[in-house]
């Protein structure tokens, strides 16, 4: 059996790699249990791709499961317009464009592309302030690309038991610092 990473965890991971393994205790455990407020609005505005209400027309496909095999990665997009032959991944507000967010787009387009689907160009949508950012393919951004592919890897390798710096300005915002034990810094 092959293990897959989730598309999502990409940019969790980056935030910190040990959220990945909190969110897993929690399981299938009510997120309103342990999510911030901040969160369960992003959940909120995806609601309508998830349950594949954003659109009516045929060439939007949304909230769709996509996977590749060549990086061992599975999700779900938000919205691939056929027609237009782009992917946007939508997010409740971006204020900044974080590599998590592009990396995200990156196995997204790269999982559509290995089912069959062209995908010309890749965008991050901003709900709140309706902004888009235009994200360059991955083979016109090789510097992306390849911090992309060693983020995988990174993971791939990823131990929970190994050393660990903590963040504390990013332990001060994590939904999971009671939990941790390098939260207390």
């Amino acid at each position: 059996m092959e293990a897959y990473l989730m598309i999502s965890h990409l940019n969790d991971f980056i935030f910190c790699p040990r959220s990945i393994y909190f969110h897993q205790l929690y399981g299938r455990m009510s997120t309103k249990v342990y999510h911030s407020s901040v969160q369960t609005k992003g959940l909120n505005a995806h609601k309508a791709v998830d349950e594949k209400r954003y659109s009516t027309a045929k060439h939007i496909l949304q909230g769709i499961e996509v996977y590749s095999q060549k990086y061992g990665l599975c999700g779900k997009i938000d919205i691939y317009d056929q027609q237009k032959r782009q992917l946007v991944e939508r997010k409740k507000k971006i204020k900044t464009v974080y590599d998590g967010y592009v990396f995200q787009l990156f196995a997204q387009y790269f999982a559509l592309v290995e089912m069959g689907y062209q995908v010309n160009s890749i965008k991050l949508y901003s709900m709140d302030d309706n902004k888009s950012y235009p994200i360059e393919l991955p083979a016109n951004n090789q510097s992306y690309l390849t911090k992309f592919e060693a983020l995988i890897e990174e993971m791939n390798r990823y131990r929970l038991t190994q050393s660990f710096t903590a963040n504390p300005n990013k332990c001060r915002n994590c939904i999971y610092n009671n939990l941790c034990d390098t939260a207390l810094c």
